[in-house]
């Protein structure tokens, strides 16, 4: 792997019980990546994202990972089920539990650990948010709680599987320009997949289709220009 390359799939299928979901993928993601994957409902987007993350073992080619990645330097941010959302923690244990997978065998959060939360609650505006609960927070407000979550355990990547599932407008846009800041201002690569289709042109360098036989991987300009982009644009507008 070159030095910038966090992660790299060559010629990966993966499925469940021996049977493909996704085949022959080739895709490489670099240091300071934004990388949207849309497509299909059921065409294997969550089923890649469980392969990225190392839940899934391919079928067949192989998943390679940066040092950083292979120790779990990946912040995750998963869709919400009702009973995540009715969690009763405060914002402050929900957000330190990010650093869950650094802190070894210790007992204890270490100093430095706690400091990491602080700022990372300040960069997403919830440090006022600290001692209430959360499942009393709108849903943009648990958005952000748990995007900073998963900063707690990001050093390199951030992947995200229907981030905006849930929010409204306001809420969703507020999210997305998050995303840019991070991506743009801090150099964390995101990883994301989503159905809101002008988000992702707008934000993603980089956009990965799956379609149900074939995939399209290229800039956001030249997803718009191809068969596949223009007719999931399309069913999109309908």
């Amino acid at each position: 792997m070159a030095p910038d390359e966090l992660l790299v799939c060559r010629d990966v299928s993966l499925g469940y019980e021996g049977q493909s979901v996704l085949e022959h993928l080739d895709l490489t993601v670099r240091e300071g990546d934004y990388l949207c994957i849309v497509g299909d409902n059921g065409s294997g987007k969550s089923t890649l994202l469980r392969g990225l993350l190392g839940l899934l073992s391919p079928l067949s080619g192989q998943i390679l990972r940066s040092p950083e990645l292979a120790q779990g330097a990946v912040g995750y941010l998963p869709q919400q089920t009702r009973a995540q959302r009715d969690f009763p923690a405060t914002v402050w244990e929900v957000v330190l539990s990010g650093c869950l997978a650094r802190k070894g065998m210790r007992f204890f959060y270490t100093a430095a650990q706690k400091s990491q939360a602080l700022m990372d609650m300040g960069k997403l505006g919830i440090l006022e948010l600290k001692d209430q609960c959360y499942r009393d927070l709108s849903g943009g407000q648990q958005q952000r709680v748990l995007l900073a979550r998963a900063l707690c355990a990001a050093s390199k990547l951030l992947i995200l599987d229907e981030p905006i599932t849930g929010l409204d407008p306001a809420a969703a846009q507020d999210l997305y320009k998050t995303l840019t800041y991070l991506n743009q201002r801090e150099g964390m690569a995101v990883i994301m997949v989503t159905h809101d289709l002008k988000a992702a042109l707008r934000s993603a360098r980089t956009v990965l289709h799956i379609g149900r036989t074939s995939y399209f991987l290229g800039t956001a300009a030249e997803y718009l220009a191809s068969p596949q982009g223009r007719r999931f644009r399309e069913e999109a507008e309908l």
